[in-house]
């Protein structure tokens, strides 16, 4: 199932949509898009939650390695 939406962007944003979607394919294209951005920043978000738990544990880690 589809939902119609209406959306507003700069006629440049439009211009750029049209040479890499071609005819017809906006639609798809942003759908592609938007589930790439949200596939990559939830990527983002994961590692940086790994970091900020490595760095949170670190010295613990650290002491249980040297028991």
């Amino acid at each position: 199932m589809s939902i119609r939406l209406t959306i507003t962007l700069p006629e440049e944003t439009v211009s750029v949509l049209d040479r890499v979607a071609g005819k017809g394919g906006r639609s798809r294209f942003i759908n592609q898009a938007v589930l790439n951005y949200v596939e990559v920043q939830g990527k983002r978000n994961l590692r940086r939650q790994l970091e900020i738990g490595y760095r949170t544990n670190a010295t613990l880690d650290l002491e249980m390695a040297s028991e």
